[in-house]
């Protein structure tokens, strides 16, 4: 009788793993993109503030960055989730996004 040789099965072959999403990098990207800062965002630091420091963010750009976000980290912001603390400086926003993103 004959024996037959079996060759082990390749492992799968998976997709590469999607890069982790830096999120302060994207929410800096998104303030600068709405904002119309033109490049200015690249500075900010964590510590940056926003609210009242920024003459670009006023109560209509608030509404479009939290649109923004929505829609750049794929999850749903409630209106009771936002108060002024939420854009305070722009560790606040990336905090919140990455809260967002936990569950």
């Amino acid at each position: 009788m004959r024996q037959i040789s079996r060759q082990p099965s390749p492992p799968p072959i998976c997709p590469p793993r999607a890069p982790r999403l830096n999120v302060t990098q994207e929410v800096v990207r998104v303030l600068d993109e709405v904002l119309s800062l033109n490049g200015r965002a690249s500075s900010f630091t964590r510590d940056t503030p926003l609210l009242g420091a920024i003459p670009e963010l006023d109560s209509m750009a608030v509404v479009s960055l939290i649109t923004s976000m929505e829609d750049k980290f794929g999850m749903v912001v409630d209106d009771n989730d936002i108060d002024g603390a939420t854009f305070a400086t722009v560790g606040s926003p990336v905090d919140f996004v990455s809260g967002k993103m936990a569950g």
